[in-house]
């Protein structure tokens, strides 16, 4: 369990502490809501069938020094793994007392699917009226409710990769799965603010997420111009539809993005260039301009930027409040979080000793938290510690 640091009643008390969830998810989204919730100090408890457990699993290579796919390690540490097969009566009995001593559920089954092993929503939230169950799909559970989710297929029919890649290539995806992380990050919104709602009104809620809400409504200023505007909008590479310069140019070496936000910035810029003259070319004098006059403008400022390697571009604009900076390897951009003094690196370890390094939370907390999560688990690591528990009935269930 997570602590905190500092002095205080509130010392050593994590925000979800006592909270218990009951995970019955597996791949991405939902994995990541619940790695979530043990992050803020929930106890978590993943039940994984028989054999196979997550299907993540088995996706690699890569594979970490424990022997598990970096995929399942990246998004299931804090985490206790009991073995369960739901159409075993046996073990059937046990997930519906997980179930009764949880104050939160996480699925993301086929859209009643669960309802049909006994675990509705409406079911089990009528024999534990303080339940929040959550519900995790791809394409919501009305008209939907059929279809396969996977963020891939979710990233094509939403529109993301319609707008994702250069104008004249074809569509692509983005480089991560990254419709699953926002949707298992709405998932979580939705838990923290039922369990708001629990304390004030004593009632649990049933929350619903699917991949394409969460990539509709990340859609922002993109949907916004199609609804608002009646603009489809288009491929275009690194550039950005509303702003300009705000992509990246090509310098000596390599590419530098460049995110020139006005046109105090954009003088800011020229100057640095060297070409300052730029900023009051009718061209280029607004933002507006700029953007009618993207291509030309881009052409110029390649010009000078090719004098100098991008890093040393990169210096001398930030220096003046112009934001730039080199286009990074993933290993690139941890290691300038480190010297940021981000911490963005933490070590999880397990029971047997072995050592996960893992992305830390992104969020900091003040006073902050003492210690880290356990390692991603083995499959059925903890099952007899947790069926120990749940045979041990409390006083309020016999």
């Amino acid at each position: 369990m997570l602590g905190l640091d500092g002095d205080g009643e509130d010392a050593a008390v994590a925000p979800l502490d006592g909270i218990v969830v009951a995970d019955f998810s597996r791949v991405l989204a939902g994995p990541l809501a619940t790695m979530t919730l043990a992050d803020l100090g929930a106890r978590v408890i993943k039940v994984e069938r028989p054999g196979t457990g997550d299907d993540t699993r088995a996706w690699g290579p890569p594979y970490a020094p424990s022997g598990m796919t970096t995929y399942f390690e990246s998004v299931n540490r804090g985490k206790s793994s009991v073995v369960l097969d739901l159409h075993d009566p046996a073990d059937h009995a046990r997930a519906e007392e997980l179930i009764a001593r949880s104050d939160v559920v996480i699925e993301n089954f086929r859209p009643g699917e669960f309802a049909r092993l006994g675990f509705g929503a409406a079911a089990v939230r009528e024999r534990h009226p303080r339940l929040i169950v959550v519900s995790i799909s791809g394409f919501g559970s009305s008209g939907g409710a059929d279809l396969p989710g996977y963020d891939f297929v979710a990233q094509a029919v939403g529109g993301l990769m319609h707008v994702t890649g250069t104008e004249d290539g074809d569509a692509m995806k983005v480089g991560v799965a990254l419709v699953d992380v926002l949707t298992g990050k709405d998932a979580v919104i939705g838990v923290l603010a039922a369990l708001r709602r629990r304390d004030v009104t004593g009632h649990g809620s049933l929350v619903e997420v699917n991949l394409l809400s969460s990539l509709q409504g990340a859609l922002v200023n993109q949907a916004s111009a199609h609804l608002g505007a009646g603009i489809e909008p288009v491929r275009l590479g690194n550039r950005h539809p509303s702003i300009a310069p705000y992509e990246t140019l090509r310098c000596a070496d390599a590419p530098l993005a460049v995110a020139c936000g006005n046109d105090a910035q954009f003088a800011r810029m020229t100057a640095v260039l060297g070409v300052g003259r730029l900023a009051a070319d009718p061209r280029f004098v607004t933002n507006a301009d700029r953007v009618r006059h993207r291509l030309e403008l881009a052409a110029l400022l390649e010009d000078r930027l090719g004098a100098e390697d991008a890093a040393t571009w990169a210096d001398r604009l930030n220096a003046v409040g112009v934001a730039a900076g080199v286009v990074n390897t993933v290993g690139a951009g941890i290691a300038l979080a480190e010297d940021l003094g981000l911490q963005p690196v933490i070590e999880t370890v397990g029971d047997d000793g072995r050592v996960s390094r893992q992305i830390r939370m992104p969020i900091t907390w003040t006073p902050r938290y003492s210690g880290a999560p356990s390692a991603p688990p083995r499959l059925g690591e903890h099952t007899a510690e947790v069926l120990s528990w749940l045979d041990d009935i409390p006083e309020e269930h016999r």
